[in-house]
Protein backbone atom coordinates (compact mmCIF):
# COMPACT_ATOMS: atom_id res chain seq x y z
CA UNK A 1 0.00 0.00 0.00
CA UNK A 2 2.53 2.35 0.92
CA UNK A 3 4.86 1.77 -2.40
CA UNK A 4 1.27 2.03 -4.19
CA UNK A 5 0.82 5.28 -2.79
CA UNK A 6 4.35 6.82 -3.13
CA UNK A 7 3.92 5.60 -6.95
CA UNK A 8 0.93 7.51 -7.51
CA UNK A 9 2.15 10.60 -5.70
CA UNK A 10 5.59 10.35 -8.13
CA UNK A 11 3.03 10.44 -11.18
CA UNK A 12 0.93 12.96 -9.85
CA UNK A 13 4.32 14.76 -9.25
CA UNK A 14 5.47 14.31 -12.86
CA UNK A 15 2.27 15.11 -14.45
CA UNK A 16 2.35 18.41 -13.18
CA UNK A 17 6.09 18.86 -13.67
CA UNK A 18 5.46 18.07 -17.53
CA UNK A 19 2.20 20.31 -17.66
CA UNK A 20 4.32 23.03 -16.06
CA UNK A 21 7.59 22.29 -18.58
CA UNK A 22 4.91 22.49 -21.30
CA UNK A 23 3.55 25.72 -20.30
CA UNK A 24 6.99 27.33 -19.91
CA UNK A 25 7.72 26.30 -23.31
CA UNK A 26 4.29 27.70 -24.43
CA UNK A 27 5.13 31.33 -22.95
CA UNK A 28 8.78 31.05 -24.15
CA UNK A 29 7.82 30.08 -27.79
CA UNK A 30 4.41 32.80 -27.88
CA UNK A 31 7.44 35.53 -26.47
CA UNK A 32 9.61 34.54 -29.17
CA UNK A 33 6.72 35.21 -31.75
CA UNK A 34 5.46 37.99 -30.56
CA UNK A 35 9.01 39.42 -30.42
CA UNK A 36 9.79 38.00 -34.13
CA UNK A 37 6.26 40.03 -34.89
CA UNK A 38 7.27 43.10 -33.64
CA UNK A 39 10.82 43.07 -34.88
CA UNK A 40 9.64 42.24 -38.26
CA UNK A 41 6.90 45.32 -37.62
CA UNK A 42 10.12 47.56 -36.94
CA UNK A 43 12.30 46.58 -39.76
CA UNK A 44 9.35 46.59 -42.33
CA UNK A 45 8.10 50.31 -40.89
CA UNK A 46 11.90 51.26 -40.59
CA UNK A 47 12.95 49.73 -44.22
CA UNK A 48 9.42 51.71 -45.57
CA UNK A 49 10.71 55.12 -43.58
CA UNK A 50 14.09 54.49 -45.65
CA UNK A 51 12.04 54.03 -49.15
CA UNK A 52 10.49 57.23 -48.17
CA UNK A 53 13.13 59.13 -47.24
CA UNK A 54 14.70 57.69 -50.47
CA UNK A 55 12.21 58.75 -52.67
CA UNK A 56 11.93 62.46 -50.88
CA UNK A 57 15.41 62.43 -51.41
CA UNK A 58 15.49 61.53 -55.40
CA UNK A 59 12.44 63.63 -55.85
CA UNK A 60 14.23 66.72 -54.41
CA UNK A 61 17.26 66.07 -56.67
CA UNK A 62 14.79 66.43 -59.82
CA UNK A 63 13.15 68.93 -58.73
CA UNK A 64 16.74 70.70 -58.22
CA UNK A 65 18.01 69.73 -61.94
CA UNK A 66 14.35 70.76 -63.42
CA UNK A 67 14.51 73.90 -62.04
CA UNK A 68 18.52 74.37 -62.88
CA UNK A 69 17.64 73.56 -66.60
CA UNK A 70 14.47 75.56 -66.48
CA UNK A 71 16.98 78.43 -65.60
CA UNK A 72 19.48 77.62 -68.04
CA UNK A 73 16.62 77.41 -70.95
CA UNK A 74 15.32 80.90 -69.53
CA UNK A 75 18.75 82.53 -69.73
CA UNK A 76 19.53 81.19 -73.22
CA UNK A 77 15.99 82.38 -74.40
CA UNK A 78 17.22 86.46 -72.81
CA UNK A 79 20.28 85.52 -75.19
CA UNK A 80 18.53 84.69 -78.34
CA UNK A 81 15.94 87.52 -77.71
CA UNK A 82 18.45 90.35 -76.11
CA UNK A 83 21.82 89.49 -78.63
CA UNK A 84 21.32 87.33 -81.41
CA UNK A 85 18.65 88.82 -82.07
CA UNK A 86 19.57 92.65 -81.82
CA UNK A 87 22.57 90.98 -84.43
CA UNK A 88 20.03 89.79 -86.82
CA UNK A 89 18.09 93.21 -86.60
CA UNK A 90 21.30 95.55 -86.97
CA UNK A 91 22.53 92.69 -89.80
CA UNK A 92 18.76 93.39 -91.40
CA UNK A 93 18.68 97.11 -91.00
CA UNK A 94 22.72 97.68 -92.29
CA UNK A 95 20.90 95.19 -95.50
CA UNK A 96 18.34 97.39 -96.25
CA UNK A 97 20.66 100.43 -96.25
CA UNK A 98 22.90 98.95 -98.40
CA UNK A 99 19.99 97.89 -100.46
CA UNK A 100 18.83 101.17 -101.31
CA UNK A 101 22.73 102.43 -102.31
CA UNK A 102 22.83 100.02 -105.53
CA UNK A 103 20.97 99.87 -108.59
CA UNK A 104 17.42 98.42 -109.37
CA UNK A 105 19.26 95.03 -111.09
CA UNK A 106 20.85 94.79 -107.92
CA UNK A 107 18.49 94.87 -105.55
CA UNK A 108 16.97 91.85 -106.74
CA UNK A 109 19.68 89.60 -105.74
CA UNK A 110 19.10 91.03 -101.98
CA UNK A 111 15.99 89.73 -101.96
CA UNK A 112 16.67 85.86 -100.98
CA UNK A 113 19.25 87.14 -98.36
CA UNK A 114 16.78 90.05 -97.02
CA UNK A 115 14.01 87.16 -96.65
CA UNK A 116 16.41 84.69 -94.78
CA UNK A 117 17.29 87.66 -92.37
CA UNK A 118 13.90 88.21 -91.60
CA UNK A 119 12.88 84.60 -91.11
CA UNK A 120 15.98 83.95 -89.02
CA UNK A 121 14.93 86.82 -86.56
CA UNK A 122 11.19 85.43 -86.58
CA UNK A 123 12.62 82.10 -85.60
CA UNK A 124 14.93 83.42 -82.94
CA UNK A 125 12.61 85.04 -81.23
CA UNK A 126 9.72 82.32 -81.75
CA UNK A 127 13.01 80.07 -80.17
CA UNK A 128 13.57 82.56 -77.57
CA UNK A 129 9.88 82.23 -76.32
CA UNK A 130 9.29 78.68 -75.73
CA UNK A 131 12.18 78.32 -73.64
CA UNK A 132 11.25 81.02 -71.11
CA UNK A 133 8.70 79.40 -69.07
CA UNK A 134 6.85 83.15 -67.77
CA UNK A 135 6.18 82.92 -71.10
CA UNK A 136 4.75 79.63 -71.68
CA UNK A 137 2.54 80.24 -68.41
CA UNK A 138 1.54 83.90 -69.90
CA UNK A 139 0.40 82.74 -73.31
CA UNK A 140 -1.19 79.00 -71.97
CA UNK A 141 -0.34 75.65 -72.19
CA UNK A 142 -2.15 74.95 -75.29
CA UNK A 143 -1.02 77.90 -77.41
CA UNK A 144 2.30 76.98 -76.18
CA UNK A 145 2.13 73.44 -78.31
CA UNK A 146 0.45 75.41 -80.76
CA UNK A 147 3.43 77.66 -81.59
CA UNK A 148 6.15 74.99 -80.79
CA UNK A 149 4.30 73.07 -83.98
CA UNK A 150 3.68 75.87 -86.33
CA UNK A 151 7.38 76.46 -85.71
CA UNK A 152 8.38 73.06 -86.63
CA UNK A 153 5.96 73.39 -89.35
CA UNK A 154 7.73 76.17 -90.89
CA UNK A 155 10.52 74.27 -90.66
CA UNK A 156 10.48 70.82 -91.33
CA UNK A 157 7.30 68.68 -91.21
CA UNK A 158 4.28 68.76 -93.76
CA UNK A 159 1.84 69.16 -91.08
CA UNK A 160 2.23 69.14 -87.16
CA UNK A 161 -0.96 69.54 -85.93
CA UNK A 162 -2.77 69.57 -82.23
CA UNK A 163 -6.16 67.97 -81.61
CA UNK A 164 -7.92 68.43 -78.68
CA UNK A 165 -10.26 66.08 -77.13
CA UNK A 166 -12.74 66.95 -74.36
CA UNK A 167 -12.96 70.62 -72.39
CA UNK A 168 -10.58 71.90 -71.45
CA UNK A 169 -9.40 70.68 -67.53
CA UNK A 170 -7.08 73.48 -65.37
CA UNK A 171 -4.16 72.29 -63.91
CA UNK A 172 -3.87 72.68 -60.40
CA UNK A 173 -0.49 73.37 -60.29
CA UNK A 174 0.92 75.31 -63.07
CA UNK A 175 4.41 74.58 -62.99
CA UNK A 176 3.03 71.20 -64.06
CA UNK A 177 2.53 72.54 -67.82
CA UNK A 178 5.98 73.47 -67.86
CA UNK A 179 7.21 70.39 -67.12
CA UNK A 180 5.02 68.37 -69.66
CA UNK A 181 5.65 71.70 -71.89
CA UNK A 182 9.27 70.17 -72.02
CA UNK A 183 8.70 66.47 -72.41
CA UNK A 184 6.72 67.53 -75.86
CA UNK A 185 9.77 69.61 -76.34
CA UNK A 186 12.18 67.02 -75.93
CA UNK A 187 10.21 64.57 -78.03
CA UNK A 188 9.44 67.10 -80.94
CA UNK A 189 13.29 67.49 -80.98
CA UNK A 190 13.97 63.83 -81.35
CA UNK A 191 11.42 63.79 -84.12
CA UNK A 192 13.53 66.86 -85.63
CA UNK A 193 16.88 65.12 -85.08
CA UNK A 194 16.13 61.61 -85.98
CA UNK A 195 12.98 60.35 -87.00
CA UNK A 196 13.06 61.73 -90.70
CA UNK A 197 9.29 62.06 -90.47
CA UNK A 198 7.12 64.34 -92.59
CA UNK A 199 4.27 64.57 -90.32
CA UNK A 200 3.76 64.88 -86.36
CA UNK A 201 0.47 65.21 -84.59
CA UNK A 202 -0.16 66.45 -80.38
CA UNK A 203 -3.32 64.94 -79.38
CA UNK A 204 -4.79 66.83 -75.63
CA UNK A 205 -7.95 64.07 -74.64
CA UNK A 206 -9.44 65.79 -71.46
CA UNK A 207 -10.75 63.55 -68.60
CA UNK A 208 -12.68 64.70 -65.49
CA UNK A 209 -9.67 62.79 -63.58
CA UNK A 210 -6.65 63.04 -65.39
CA UNK A 211 -5.27 64.25 -69.43
CA UNK A 212 -3.95 61.60 -71.63
CA UNK A 213 -1.35 62.97 -73.84
CA UNK A 214 -0.28 61.30 -76.97
CA UNK A 215 2.11 62.74 -79.88
CA UNK A 216 3.59 60.81 -82.95
CA UNK A 217 5.36 60.97 -85.90
CA UNK A 218 5.37 58.72 -89.12
CA UNK A 219 9.33 58.81 -89.12
CA UNK A 220 11.68 55.61 -89.60
CA UNK A 221 10.98 54.77 -85.85
CA UNK A 222 13.38 52.43 -83.77
CA UNK A 223 13.71 49.31 -81.84
CA UNK A 224 12.43 50.35 -78.21
CA UNK A 225 14.61 47.25 -77.08
CA UNK A 226 17.71 48.00 -78.71
CA UNK A 227 18.01 51.71 -78.00
CA UNK A 228 19.97 53.46 -75.74
CA UNK A 229 18.50 55.47 -73.28
CA UNK A 230 20.38 58.89 -73.85
CA UNK A 231 19.80 61.59 -71.79
CA UNK A 232 16.62 63.32 -73.91
CA UNK A 233 15.04 60.01 -73.04
CA UNK A 234 16.01 59.57 -69.60
CA UNK A 235 15.05 63.92 -68.86
CA UNK A 236 11.68 62.84 -70.36
CA UNK A 237 11.42 60.07 -67.61
CA UNK A 238 12.42 62.41 -64.85
CA UNK A 239 10.12 64.54 -65.51
CA UNK A 240 7.20 62.78 -65.78
CA UNK A 241 8.15 60.76 -62.72
CA UNK A 242 8.18 64.42 -61.10
CA UNK A 243 5.06 65.01 -61.68
CA UNK A 244 3.56 61.28 -61.05
CA UNK A 245 2.48 60.78 -64.60
CA UNK A 246 2.99 57.57 -66.30
CA UNK A 247 5.11 57.97 -69.64
CA UNK A 248 5.04 55.57 -72.07
CA UNK A 249 7.35 55.66 -75.34
CA UNK A 250 6.59 52.85 -78.38
CA UNK A 251 8.30 52.40 -81.45
CA UNK A 252 8.93 49.86 -84.45
CA UNK A 253 11.60 50.20 -87.34
CA UNK A 254 9.41 51.85 -89.92
CA UNK A 255 6.59 52.55 -88.12
CA UNK A 256 7.50 56.09 -86.18
CA UNK A 257 7.30 56.69 -82.54
CA UNK A 258 4.27 57.37 -79.89
CA UNK A 259 4.82 58.73 -76.89
CA UNK A 260 2.03 58.72 -74.03
CA UNK A 261 1.85 60.84 -70.77
CA UNK A 262 -0.95 59.53 -68.81
CA UNK A 263 -1.18 62.96 -65.76
CA UNK A 264 -3.79 62.53 -63.34
CA UNK A 265 -5.57 65.94 -62.24
CA UNK A 266 -6.19 64.73 -58.75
Amino acid sequence: MVQTAERLTSTASERYLLVYMILVLIIITSLVIVFFVVFQKRKNKLLQERIKQQQAFEAEIIQAQTEAQEQTLKNIGWELHDNVGQLLSFASMQLSILKMQVSDDVKEKFKDTTDALSNGLKEVRSLSRTLNNDVILNIGFEKSITNELDRLKKMKFTSAELRIIGDKVEFNDRKHEIIIFRILQEFLSNSVKYSEAKNIGITLDYRPEKIIITATDDGKGFDINEIEQGSGLINMKSRAQLIKAILDISSKPGNGVNLTLDYPLA
